[in-house]
């Protein structure tokens, strides 16, 4: 039985280490996108095209 409390123990401690990692990873911006704005508005045109170039269906009722 107290194997188990010993692991418990192991797993929280590695598990808050992994939680404060994360924390200052964000807080240092490590998931910051500064890539895909800038290069958004040259693929926003074929975005619109593709809408652009579906045909429209018509009701005649």
């Amino acid at each position: 039985m107290s194997v188990i409390y010993l692991l418990l123990t192991i797993s929280i401690i590695v598990a808050v280490g992994f939680f404060i990692a994360f924390i200052l990873a964000v807080k240092n911006g490590q998931f910051d996108d500064d890539y895909t704005p800038s290069v958004r508005m040259l693929f926003e045109d074929e975005l619109v095209k593709e809408k652009s170039n579906k045909p429209v269906k018509i009701n005649k009722d």
